[in-house]
């Protein structure tokens, strides 16, 4: 297994226990939606890094999602989710955390549905490029 690879399967890892933590405050109506974004927002960060890693595409220190996407769109793959979707989450990375006052720009369901696009499709990138059967069997395999 390359470096690159490593590190892509170590961000996918980092994305699906930031996937965890949503998943676990996302249906608590007393959780903030600034916390349930922020962990939503994390996942999606490091599932679009994992994918520019494994495609040697270079990236900046960003939190920026749409950013992200663009740079893999412009490699030649596109996205499981939307441009204009992830614009949506991206003040959860910063703006949201610290305001007291958040206007909702998307809902807990459609984050929902963001984060599971968005860690399929990186865990399918990853396993494609592998030729492994599944990027959670190779963990498990070295576990």
């Amino acid at each position: 297994m390359t470096p690159a690879f490593e590190e892509a399967i170590r961000l996918l890892r980092l994305a699906q226990r930031d996937n965890e933590t949503f998943r676990l405050l996302k249906d608590i109506p007393q959780a903030s939606l600034a916390a349930v974004g922020f962990h939503a927002q994390q996942s999606i960060e490091n599932a679009l890094k994992a994918v520019c890693v494994l495609r040697d595409i270079e990236i900046r220190r960003t939190h920026d999602l749409a950013a992200l996407a663009e740079l893999i769109r412009a490699s030649g793959v596109t996205p499981a989710v939307d441009i204009d979707t992830l614009r949506l989450i991206n003040p959860f990375a910063v703006e949201f955390r610290y305001d007291d006052e958040l206007v909702a720009p998307i809902t807990r369901d459609e984050l929902d549905g963001a984060v599971s696009g968005i860690l399929g499709w990186a865990a399918q990138c990853l396993e494609l490029a592998s030729g492994i059967d599944s990027v959670a069997d190779d963990r498990e395999q070295r576990s």
